[in-house]
């Protein structure tokens, strides 16, 4: 996951469940170099509910279409519904300033239309 990431993307803090193999496997990341050393682990299962609540959205979403033929229909449909479910949210706003016409431009960028 940390191969292909840009320097300013790197994560400053990973949450994960109490599983002990965790905490371990970031260990050897950490040796190996593959994952920088001033990366905080948290072992702590309320933390990562929230991430948990809204991968459960997705996964009924993507339950409801039956699955998907190929790698790139999966890809671009679950990227179509988090940038929508991001708009929605108001989590992009940032990038288009609210405006209507913003939105338009943001789904055009990412989608290459």
């Amino acid at each position: 996951m940390l191969n292909r990431v840009k320097r300013w993307q790197l994560p400053r803090i990973i949450n994960t469940y109490s599983v002990p193999t965790y905490g371990r496997a970031l260990a050897l990341l950490k040796r190996e170099g593959k994952c920088p050393p001033d990366v905080e682990h948290r072992q702590i299962k309320y933390r990562n509910n929230v991430i948990e609540c809204d991968y459960g959205k997705l996964k009924r979403i993507i339950n409801a279409a039956l699955g998907f033929k190929s790698m790139k229909t999966a890809y671009t449909t679950i990227k179509g519904i988090e940038v929508m479910r991001a708009l929605r949210k108001g989590q992009a706003s940032r990038f288009y300033f609210g405006h209507p016409l913003g939105e338009m431009r943001l789904v055009d960028r990412i989608f290459d239309i």
